[in-house]
């Protein structure tokens, strides 16, 4: 299928088409989490589930949790490490609760409410669905991937492979508050769901406004954009139904999920991926960043990110291509370079680049992101 492009707000004044950017495995086809149980318990909640049969090699693992030492059962799930959820949210002064009346369990801590339902193996963050690996039941204890969960919830994390130690910082966040409002417009033909993020609790009321604002109007234009391209398939496919009338054609789809990435020092910075299936061998999906400045409300550009530094594109493209040979990328074509304009969003410490689907990589290597840190902008 030729990827949707999809017309952009006209506000960020950015003069590339928007194209298909990650692959959809990525994001509404990512095989469900398989149920979040907080303890023994509910072990009876999990019964004929894969994830509580599953038996895993726990180890104690020595942790470093802004700078005291502690250790954690994990294990290693695929290459991935998963974490024993009561006992770090224990140590890092979250709170674990069970609600009876959606069989959830919920998370709370640092202005979030993290829900993992085991009835249909969801994840929901700030009321807005995530989509990550699936939790284990093991022994009674609920494991899940440590970087999924922690990163959610406002942590940095990193690994000593010298000491064999992880090491969990708690991020100096503005204060702020995030709540999910959703464009919904459902159908038995179509499905189109669009969630933004709302901000409140900031010290400047005009500046939250401003912001709200400005998501709103994103929101809305992407939903007025993104009902034209499922409208027009539609009509297609009555068409071509009419004609064949042996042939079922499915509900198209268009969907908008917000990730916050970067919330400190009064800058807020964060993405949408909007997702579009018409009925193809699979969808696409194309992310939109966003970075504020808290103090007046305005967008941030690139360079103002890298500090106004003159040779900014110079150093982030060394970046790059660093980055490209040390991961031993496979290009589709040689990297180019990016634009001064190029779109970026913020991570803690670093100002990140993605690669577009098939800018640059094949389809299945969905779409990289290239860390470049604050630093090599001093």
């Amino acid at each position: 299928m030729t990827p949707i492009q999809i017309k952009q707000n006209k506000s960020l004044k950015r003069k590339r088409k928007l194209a298909a950017a990650l692959t959809a495995s990525m994001l509404l086809s990512t095989a469900p989490a398989a149920g979040l149980l907080p303890g023994a318990d509910f072990a009876a909640a999990a019964e004929g589930s894969a994830a509580a049969a599953s038996m895993l090699n726990v180890v104690s693992q020595p942790f470093l949790i802004d700078g005291m030492r502690t250790e954690v059962p994990t294990a290693i799930v695929d290459g991935e490490t998963y974490i024993s959820l009561r006992v770090l949210n224990e140590k890092l002064g979250l709170a674990t609760s069970w609600d009876v009346k959606s069989r959830s369990a919920v998370v709370t801590g640092r202005n979030r409410v993290f829900i993992a339902s085991p009835v249909n193996g969801s994840y929901e963050l700030n009321g807005q669905r995530v989509y990550g690996s699936q939790a284990i039941l093991n022994n009674g204890s609920t494991f899940l991937p440590l970087r999924f969960l922690l990163e959610r919830m406002g942590y940095v994390i990193s690994y000593d492979a010298d000491t064999r130690t992880v090491d969990i910082q708690t991020i100096k966040e503005n204060t702020l508050n995030f709540a999910t409002k959703t464009i919904s417009e459902v159908t038995e033909k179509q499905s189109l769901l669009i969630h933004y993020p709302v901000i409140s609790g900031y010290e400047n009321a005009d500046t939250q406004s401003k912001v709200n604002a400005f998501l709103k109007r994103e929101a809305e234009s992407f939903t007025v954009s993104g009902q034209q391209s499922l409208t027009k398939t539609m009509q297609e496919n009555e068409k071509l139904q009419s004609d064949n009338p042996d042939i079922d054609y499915p509900p198209v789809a268009y969907e908008g999920n917000y990730t916050i990435t970067y919330n400190e020092q009064d800058m807020l910075s964060l993405y949408v991926d909007y997702y579009i299936d018409l009925g193809g061998a699979h969808g696409t999906t194309v992310r939109i960043p966003y970075t504020f400045d808290l103090k007046n409300g305005d967008t941030v550009s690139l360079k103002e990110a890298a500090g106004s530094h003159s040779d900014y594109v110079a150093i982030i493209n060394q970046s790059i291509n660093a980055q490209i040979k040390a991961r031993k990328l496979n290009l589709l074509n040689p990297f180019e370079g990016i634009k001064p304009d190029r779109p970026f969003y913020l991570r803690h410490g670093a100002i990140v680049i993605t690669f577009e689907q098939y800018e640059y990589t094949a389809y299945a290597q969905g779409m990289p992101e290239f860390m470049i840190p604050f630093r090599s902008f001093e």
